[in-house]
């Protein structure tokens, strides 16, 4: 609040050196030394009321960019009062912040190339392999949100709250969602003064309910006057640029914190590059300025979606420049708006790390082809591109939400958080499916290169093994899957199973080894003659799931073609 205080007189002395004429002679005459007094100290009170309101009420920053473009309007009202030498002086500041501002808002237009290279990110083929024995963050956040709000008898004077937006994080290893209980309205905060926690439910686990967290806020985004989070934010920071929403994240005790990014202008007062984030103690409103790499542990969205999806946007469009992302469109890919949060979604790797998930397609209408995809760190900010298999053709997310809406089109069913992962090395969309109501129905998987192959479970695991099967019996291969090393193994064939599937037959068969094993005829076509008590020779792919996916089989005593 002092240093807001500060600057808010600072500028309101610079507007009245410029208004207030500080010669006696004026154009209709003569003013005392008490009238210049007078005037001075009239400006000088109205400025500073003034100025506090504006960033009061609009939470605006105090870069120094924000004066340019108050200046002209102060410096011409400075000149009209004036007369003579002073005239002429403040005349020329009139006509140099007229060129300030027109800089500042022509910087779109030659500024292009500094965004792209703030937004440069390094490039890779594929993403590597998912490891099948994890269950992906998959539960829709829509979903989360509806079972929230049927569990929200759980906090008290539930007249004076809702649900607040959700967040994921990973908490003690797990992945969850966490959603803050808010304000309802001013007079609720007036009575409530304090929101009395927090929801949190698995991010993966779709059976999962919610459960409520006491935990006292006084800083939330819904409270009013100087308890607002975001007036709180700048009054303490009046010169930090912000970008995005704050988000609330917990540390591994449950105690609740805000974020908000904040960064810098590329070049004039446009464009954002994030440098760090102020972090929110949301019951004493005590704050701290951290840089991305002061970060503490617990926090895994230090970088604001709606940052990244900027960022995004940046690298897509301004690859060569700013008039071609308008006209020749040489080489311009879009990112997708089929995120979760700012058009982004945040996925989790094997390490628990937060990343943001876009996929880019081409600005010609009518074209599902995908032309690339990033994954961006969510707490340092650094990204990679992934280009895919270039000698595939990939399907957009949009592409792929188009053909689940056509599979469940009698029951209105809608995909929701498409996300691509690697799957037994095919490039595989994956994306919870949910009724008109929202709820949850089941998980469908279908390949980016081949969408004719796809899957579809009650659970995302479950989902994988028919997938797994699709793609044995659909044209596909496991060639890649996973991070699993090949195996060889002999045995005698203790049980089987076949199941014919389209035009093919998948032969699941246990080994007196105790291990069970998977084959579609397609792949291997004499599976079909494998029975109880035959010998087999087997090479796999160690990927310890129940089913192992085989590579080659040889059956003793049958000769292959």
């Amino acid at each position: 609040m002092t240093q807001t205080l500060i600057m808010a007189l600072i500028a309101s002395v610079i507007a009245t050196l410029l208004i207030v004429p500080v010669t006696k002679k004026v154009q209709k005459g003569e003013i005392t030394n008490k009238q210049l007094l007078n005037s001075v100290i009239s400006v000088l009170i109205a400025g500073f009321i003034i100025g506090f309101m504006i960033i009061y009420i609009t939470k605006i920053d105090l870069h120094w960019t924000i004066f340019a473009y108050a200046l002209p309007v102060i410096a011409l009202l400075g000149t009209l009062l004036s007369k003579g030498l002073e005239q002429t002086f403040k005349g020329f500041i009139f006509l140099a912040s007229l060129i300030l501002l027109a800089f500042m808002l022509c910087a779109p237009f030659f500024n292009a190339d500094e965004k792209y290279n703030s937004a440069k990110m390094e490039e890779k083929v594929e993403i590597e392999p998912f490891d099948e024995t994890q269950t992906p963050a998959s539960v829709p956040p829509r979903f989360a949100q509806n079972k929230m709000k049927k569990a929200f008898g759980q906090v008290p004077n539930t007249s004076y709250y809702e649900l607040g937006n959700l967040q994921i994080q990973s908490v003690d290893g797990e992945y969850v969602y966490i959603a803050p209980v808010e304000f309802s309205g001013l007079f609720k905060w007036f009575n409530g003064k304090t929101t009395p926690g927090y929801f949190t439910m698995s991010a993966t686990d779709s059976t999962d309910n919610p459960k409520f967290v006491k935990s006292e806020m006084t800083y939330v985004p819904s409270a009013f006057f100087n308890k607002n989070l975001e007036r709180h934010i700048r009054l303490e920071n009046p010169t930090l640029i912000f970008y995005g929403d704050p988000q609330l994240e917990i540390d591994d005790e449950g105690k609740p914190f805000y974020i908000r990014s904040y960064g810098e202008f590329i070049s004039a007062r446009n464009g954002f590059d994030v440098k760090g984030i102020v972090m929110v103690d949301a019951a004493t409103g005590e704050s701290e300025v951290l840089t991305l790499d002061e970060v503490p542990a617990f926090i895994d969205g230090a970088v604001s979606p709606e940052s990244v999806s900027l960022q995004n946007s940046y690298f897509g469009k301004y690859v060569h420049g700013f008039w071609n992302s308008l006209f020749g469109k040489k080489d311009v890919r879009l990112p997708s708006d089929e995120g979760t949060e700012a058009n982004v979604s945040p996925i989790f790797n094997e390490n628990g790390e937060m990343y943001y998930f876009t996929d880019f397609t081409s600005p010609k209408e009518g074209v599902d082809s995908m032309l690339g995809y990033s994954l961006t760190d969510a707490r340092t900010g650094e990204s990679t591109y992934y280009t895919g298999n270039l000698e595939e053709s990939y399907m957009d997310s949009r592409g792929a939400l188009d053909i689940i809406e056509k599979k469940f089109i009698e029951k209105e069913w809608q995909g929701e958080m498409p996300i691509l992962y690697n799957f037994y090395g095919e490039a595989s969309w994956l994306a919870p499916v949910l009724d008109s109501n929202g709820f949850l129905q089941n998980y469908f998987i279908v390949s980016a290169a081949n969408p004719e192959i796809s899957a579809y479970g009650t659970t995302p695991n479950g989902a994988l093994k028919q997938y797994k099967t699709a793609l044995n019996r659909g044209g596909g291969t496991v060639d890649g899957t996973s991070n699993a090393e090949e195996a060889t193994i002999s045995g005698d064939v203790v049980r089987v199973y076949k199941e014919r599937i389209g035009d093919y037959t998948v032969v699941s068969f246990l080994l007196n080894t105790g291990q069970n094993f998977v084959v579609s005829s397609q792949n291997a076509p004499l599976a079909i003659y494998l029975q109880e008590g035959d010998r087999v020779a087997i090479t796999y792919y160690a990927t310890e799931e129940l089913f192992l996916p085989i590579k080659e089989m040889r059956i003793e005593g049958i000769v292959a073609p």
